[in-house]
């Protein structure tokens, strides 16, 4: 009696099985390598804003300090953008009347905010506290990094969880005195009001799954 399969079929069958194998295992690193890719964190990108704010100009020609426009990050979870009005004291007459400041004229017209667009977004699912890392001496730059470079904002960090965790398990490379938390550059020193090192049952606390998704 004939063979109802030819010994090439068993080739067949067993390549057939090897290449759904290698599928299955390279199918979800493949994933799990692309998610972690600048294509999806959003590294590196920026955002058309309806004024082209140059971060170099104000941070390190005019040396105005971080809070003086995000005025909420000292105590509360957002850093707050500025009211129009806080742009308008800084610039004169001749600068406001000029075509650049159109949105900034619109804003005082309709009295509504400039629509800044978000540069850094985390997922809804996130609970991140800007006061909360201020208290604890974690520098601007750590996350944002040297926007005092930067013409046109750009994420500089990829956000991701494992990012994160990297930095709530050993924070004490990026604290820092508490009036240096703004300053661009910064380089560690011995003095005397660098933050107390965190206790160990403080870094178990701020890697539970609760401390960021609430």
């Amino acid at each position: 009696m004939a063979a109802l399969f030819s010994p090439r079929s068993n080739r067949l069958f067993r390549g057939a099985l090897l290449v759904a194998a290698v599928l299955v295992v390279a199918i979800p690193i493949g994933i799990m390598v692309w998610v972690r890719t600048p294509a999806v964190t959003g590294r590196g990108r920026g955002a058309k804003q309806p004024i082209p704010f140059d971060h170099r100009i104000h941070v390190t020609g005019l040396r105005i300090d971080c809070r003086y426009c995000h005025n909420t990050v000292e105590r509360e979870a957002s850093a707050g953008l500025p009211a129009t009005t806080t742009c308008v004291s800084c610039h004169s007459a001749l600068w406001l009347s000029g075509p650049l400041f159109a949105p900034v004229r619109r804003s005082l017209a309709t009295d509504r905010p400039i629509p800044w667009q978000r540069v850094d977004r985390l997922p809804d699912f996130v609970y991140f506290n800007h006061a909360i890392h201020l208290k604890g001496g974690v520098a601007c730059e750590s996350c944002h990094g040297r926007v005092d470079r930067m013409a046109e904002v750009r994420q500089a960090a990829p956000l991701t969880m494992s990012w994160c965790l990297d930095c709530h398990r050993n924070p004490e490379p990026r604290r820092r005195p508490a009036a240096a938390v703004t300053a661009m550059g910064w380089h560690s020193d011995p003095e005397p009001d660098h933050p107390v090192p965190l206790s160990p049952a403080r870094r178990a606390a701020i890697t539970t799954c609760t401390a960021c998704h609430r």
